[in-house]
């Protein structure tokens, strides 16, 4: 039977019609979100993994560490300060951002505010007219780097602190630093509030109520109305949270949600929480990593001889970016107002052992076996993990928390580190995982851990091997891991 045109096209249309139709069933949807998971600008944030601080005021100076509010702002006289190698420095060596000390609790303002005297307009450093915040600001946009501030809650300079009109000042400062220095993208306030201070030439103890004193809600939706995308970090977040020590240890178990119900900086007795984070907690508010490269906070030349080696560095890494954290390196300008040659030395070394050890990654498109794929699609399936595509990810059937993949190398390669992702953007869910190697003709177990997060590195004996199994033996929901890397 011989077929019209017109009945040939209707016939392929309707072949076309079914295949779309038969496409259309075999379409898997992907797996729900569990539990809190993280903004844009959170996953943003996760992503930056490592980042500087910049100490530098009066301290610097006065060889203290906290300063005491009587210092005469004519001590602050840097050679010459040098905000373009600190961004450099911190490019050159993998930093994503840095994060300034506006002000400490000397009250030492570093820009020249309108609402102190306190402040470098009064410092002989460019007769009065500079301003370091905007040096640096400028600086980081130069080089490509995203800009933080800190500004102490405490005062031990203003004579008014503990009163209401601190806060009035407090939040002026701020409003200050949001509409002048270009986008901010962190804000950083911690619990160091109270105590004995100047303030105004009175030299006594002043006590306030952390939990209370500052109103912080109403101080941070003034910031946000000004910049909505900055994400505060203090003890209990909002945005992000402290890891609970001054080392560079995230917790082994490290949940990036906690319940902030009762929490405020400052407050006592909460550290191993924020170390580990709560698995049923209420909001995702990430840990973040607070260390410095000498062991003070400020310049002192008595530490030049005391910074971090490269290797101390790496091992910090992998505790806390390795954990699923954020690191965030002080790393102080000297009285030249400059990074110390030792403490650049020291930041090219550990660049140096970042890329030796972790910059070539085995794992990329190799072969991948699992356990179970969800809905038996490609959309899901192992290969997804090893694509370096960070949105794509292997995932399990609903009510499948147990399931593993196996992984094989072209060749047999010594291998020391192992990378895990989560795709968190569905929230955080492997509980507990572990990782095996096949040696001499049998699996052996190469590491027993908890979380993964968004990233986890782990460090394990050296084996010569070409497969490597990782078996995920309790999680929240049905695993989702976006990538997987073998160094």
């Amino acid at each position: 039977m011989k077929l019209s045109n017109q009945k040939i096209k209707k016939l392929l249309l309707s072949v076309a019609a079914g295949i779309t139709l038969a496409a259309g069933a075999q379409k898997i949807t992907p797996p729900a979100p569990v539990g809190p998971v993280p903004s844009a600008n959170q996953l943003a944030w996760h992503r930056l993994e490592m980042y500087a601080f910049i100490h530098f005021t009066t301290n610097t100076f006065t060889d203290k560490e906290w300063g005491y509010g009587d210092e005469d702002p004519k001590v602050f006289n840097p050679t010459k300060v040098d905000a373009d190698q600190w961004a450099s420095v911190l490019k050159q060596t993998g930093f994503k951002a840095m994060i300034l000390t506006t002000k400490h609790h000397d009250g030492f303002a570093l820009w020249p505010s309108r609402y102190t005297e306190h402040s470098v307009k009064n410092s002989p450093w460019k007769n009065g007219k500079g301003d370091i915040v905007k040096e640096a600001s400028d600086a980081a946009a130069k080089a490509g780097l995203k800009f933080g501030v800190y500004l102490s809650p405490w005062d031990r300079n203003r004579a008014d602190y503990g009163t209401p009109s601190y806060i009035t000042y407090y939040r002026n400062q701020l409003k200050e630093l949001f509409t002048g220095y270009g986008p901010i993208f962190e804000m950083w306030f911690d619990g160091a509030n109270g105590g004995d201070g100047y303030y105004g030439g009175k030299n006594e103890k002043r006590k306030i109520n952390g939990a209370t004193y500052y109103d912080w809600p109403a101080t941070l939706k003034m910031v946000r109305s000004i910049q909505p995308n900055v994400l505060f970090f203090s003890d209990a977040g909002p945005d992000i949270r402290w890891v609970g020590n001054e080392r560079g240890i995230a917790g082994r178990t490290n949940w990036n949600t906690i319940t902030p119900d009762t929490l405020y900086a400052g407050k006592p007795g909460i550290d191993a929480l924020l170390n580990s984070g709560s698995e049923d907690g209420s909001r995702w508010i990430p840990a973040e990593v607070d260390v410095s490269i000498r062991p003070g906070w400020f310049y002192h030349a008595s530490e030049d001889g005391k910074v971090k080696t490269p290797q101390q560095l790496f091992d910090i890494y992998l505790s806390s970016v390795g954990r699923g954290s954020n690191l965030l390196l002080n790393i102080p300008p000297d009285r030249n107002g400059a990074f110390h040659a030792e403490d650049v030395k020291a930041l090219l070394g550990f660049r140096k052992l970042l890329d030796e050890r972790l910059g070539h990654n085995l794992a990329k498109n190799i072969k991948v076996s699992t356990t179970n794929t969800r809905g038996n699609a490609a959309t899901y399936e192992g290969a997804k993990m090893v694509d370096g595509n960070a949105n794509t990810y292997w995932a399990t059937d609903d009510g499948v928390t147990t399931a593993g993949f196996e992984a094989t190398l072209p060749a047999p390669q010594t291998i020391s580190y192992i990378l895990l992702q989560e795709y968190i953007p569905l929230g955080q869910r492997v509980k507990s995982f572990t990782v095996e190697v096949f040696e001499n003709g049998s699996w052996k177990k190469a590491a027993d851990e908890t979380t993964i997060g968004y990233k986890r590195i782990l460090r394990i004996d050296p084996v010569k091997t070409n497969k490597v199994r990782v078996n995920i033996t309790d999680s929240k929901a049905a695993p989702v891991i976006s990538n997987f890397e073998v160094y």
